[in-house]
């Protein structure tokens, strides 16, 4: 008999609300996370805007922040919404066995201290080709071993491990914007395969760094509406010029069914379908014809043994660059045929920005949000339609709708497409209830 897959347990940390509620309460009235950048200067930057995380540290989880001085945003991100999942899911290590309790996370690459590498530079400079050896010196008395080895992007996992006391599988994924989708599925994949009893997934990113904004600016990825930030990001709408980078984390105390009925755990919900795919196309761009897209999208159907017609809302990547809005347009319409325009869709990158590595995690919070309240999230910014994206968006406000089954949809820089199923739990199994139905 297949094992069940419920959530019990969700954190988060991001640029509109830092708690579940918080989080929940801003979504659904249309409050945008985007502003005036201000982790470092930008005043010489052509991109002056980001979804920051605001007054937030680690003490807000009873966390010392000393202790987490040397770890980048991501790591502490991680450890705030990895807290919040535990204590949410009622966690105690006296009732679940350490070895099989895991931890699986997409978490990317986080830059180092950008002042030490400019200090370090400058010297350089400043002592020319002669001076090389001194120069090495003074890099080599910069250079922190402790901090470096923070910056490994496995080190959120290994720390909310330790703090967990989870002595299971220990894992991070990075597949760019699908890094947390494709850890959540995977995760949810192992306790299926009686790997694992608990898990606790999700992910954590911060690029909002002077090498990130360049390098995303470089790849004429960001919106540009430095003047206007709460503007910035028109996911599918025909004016839209780029996405904005956000930050922040979200994570879910995912286990096997039984385990968490005898922990007497709140179920939140059911991970009932996961689906990947690769483009195999180019590096940065989406296939045109969205074949990966619309891969991962029907292999989440098929796993979840669920019809399109059963989708009830969408939460799509939506980033808001041209190319991406309108190759996700058509991969839902390639996957779910008629139903493409009778399924709502929103991009709560719109309030949120880009979380990159995170995002996927982030959205299937939303989408677990939606499942519990009845209520979808809007696309803000959405106002003027463009021609290739003629699907229902939900612009502009919130709506209410009953839903069964909800998908977050990811796509990422290399090609690589990931799709989450996650339904209203039964006592009996979806698979089972379709089959009901059909009869």
């Amino acid at each position: 008999m297949t094992r069940r897959v419920v959530v019990t347990g969700i954190g988060c940390v991001t640029p509109i609300g830092s708690t579940i509620q918080q989080l929940q309460a801003n979504l659904y009235a249309g409050r945008i996370g985007v502003g005036r950048l201000s982790l470092f200067d930008a005043t010489h930057f052509p991109v002056r805007i980001a979804a920051e995380v605001r007054d937030w540290d680690v003490s807000h989880v009873g966390e010392d922040p000393t202790r987490w001085q040397k770890c980048p945003r991501q790591t502490t991100f991680a450890i705030g919404a990895g807290l919040q999942a535990a204590r949410h899911a009622g966690i105690d290590d006296t009732q679940i066995d350490a070895s099989r309790f895991g931890v699986y996370l997409g978490c990317g690459e986080p830059f180092e201290d950008f002042s030490s590498f400019t200090a370090s530079i400058h010297n350089s400079r400043q002592g020319g080709i002669a001076k090389t050896d001194h120069s090495t010196l003074h890099a080599l008395r910069l250079f922190d071993p402790d901090t470096n080895r923070e910056h490994e992007p496995d080190m959120p996992a290994m720390h909310l491990a330790e703090i967990l006391n989870a002595q299971g599988p220990v894992l991070n994924c990075i597949s760019a914007c699908v890094s947390s989708t494709q850890a959540i599925g995977e995760a949810a994949r192992m306790i299926r395969q009686n790997e694992v009893d608990v898990m606790l997934c999700g992910g954590a990113h911060s690029t909002i760094h002077p090498f990130g904004v360049t390098g995303f600016q470089r790849l004429s990825a960001l919106s540009t509406r430095n003047d206007n930030p709460q503007a910035a990001v028109r996911p599918f709408d025909a004016d839209r010029d780029g996405f904005v980078i956000g930050e922040g984390a979200a994570t879910f105390i995912i286990e096997e069914l039984e385990h968490a009925r005898r922990r007497g755990a709140e179920i939140l919900g059911e991970l009932t379908g996961y689906g990947s795919a690769q483009d195999a196309y180019r590096v940065t761009d989406s296939h045109p014809e969205g074949r990966g897209t619309t891969t991962a999208l029907q292999r989440a159907l098929a796993s979840a043994r669920l019809n399109p017609e059963d989708i009830d809302y969408i939460n799509a990547h939506g980033t808001g660059t041209i190319l991406n809005d309108r190759v996700e347009t058509l991969a839902i319409k390639q996957a779910f045929g008629t139903h493409a325009w009778k399924v709502p869709v929103s991009s709560t990158k719109s309030m949120l920005g880009h979380a990159t590595t995170a995002c996927g995690a982030i959205e299937l919070a939303v989408c677990l949000f939606s499942l519990q309240s009845g209520v979808i999230p809007p696309t803000v910014n959405h106002e003027k339609p463009d021609p290739q994206c003629d699907l229902d968006y939900v612009p502009r406000n919130a709506r209410e709708l009953h839903c069964r089954h909800v998908l977050s949809n990811n796509i990422g820089f290399g090609g690589q497409n990931a799709a989450l199923i996650v339904s209203q739990f039964h006592e009996s199994s979806n698979a089972a209830s379709r089959r009901s139905r059909a009869a």
